[in-house]
């Protein structure tokens, strides 16, 4: 099965397809297929989800897969959430992971409770007007540390230190990271879906 994947990101890119690959599913870059990136004007990960799922399918013709993803820091009131990848521009910083987690650690550095969420809502259409898509959602409950740490992974995987591992997504083996992230959580969700429902 060949989905286009409503994004760019390359990271992300690599991690769902070595995910995705008992289902056999090809994924391609929706930038590879000459599309362009959808708006993502709504205030909760799987509204955007849906919307550049559709966006990503109309333009491609193919079934489409999105992934809205976010870190959701409890200091902040869930921020930055659905703003995470423009993060670092609120601050005068350009667009970019490293960039992210400077900022975060700024606006952090004061801040002394430390509980975070990363979120992963993954929604699946088979066409841009279908009726049921496939909606998964992984969450990961962690603490920002204080200074980045390990060289894995990408966004803000060196931050996000997870207590009962006693690491960070940065300093996991790739297999170690995917069974415990929220993107693997929503991933093992949809596998199940995409079984029950396309395949």
């Amino acid at each position: 099965m060949h989905l286009v994947l409503a994004s760019n990101n390359r990271g992300k890119l690599a991690e769902l397809q070595a995910m995705l690959a008992p289902l056999g599913v090809q994924l391609s870059a929706q930038g590879d297929l000459g599309v362009g990136e959808a708006d993502e004007p709504f205030h909760t990960f799987v509204e955007n989800a849906l919307a550049k799922a559709r966006f990503a399918s109309a333009h491609t013709g193919l079934p489409a897969l999105a992934d809205d993803a976010g870190l959701c820091v409890r200091a902040f009131g869930g921020e930055p959430g659905v703003q995470t990848a423009y993060y670092a521009t609120r601050f005068g910083y350009p667009k970019s992971d490293d960039n992210n987690v400077r900022a975060l650690l700024e606006q952090m550095q004061d801040v002394q409770d430390r509980r975070a969420t990363m979120v992963s809502t993954l929604v699946a259409v088979r066409s841009p007007q279908d009726p049921e898509p496939l909606i998964a959602m992984g969450r990961c409950r962690g603490e920002i540390t204080r200074e980045r740490r390990g060289s894995g992974g990408f966004g803000f995987d060196p931050v996000m230190y997870l207590p009962e591992l006693g690491k960070t997504f940065a300093e996991l083996p790739t297999e170690v990271k995917n069974a415990h992230s929220h993107r693997g959580k929503a991933v093992q969700q949809m596998i199940a879906l995409m079984r029950a429902h396309w395949l």
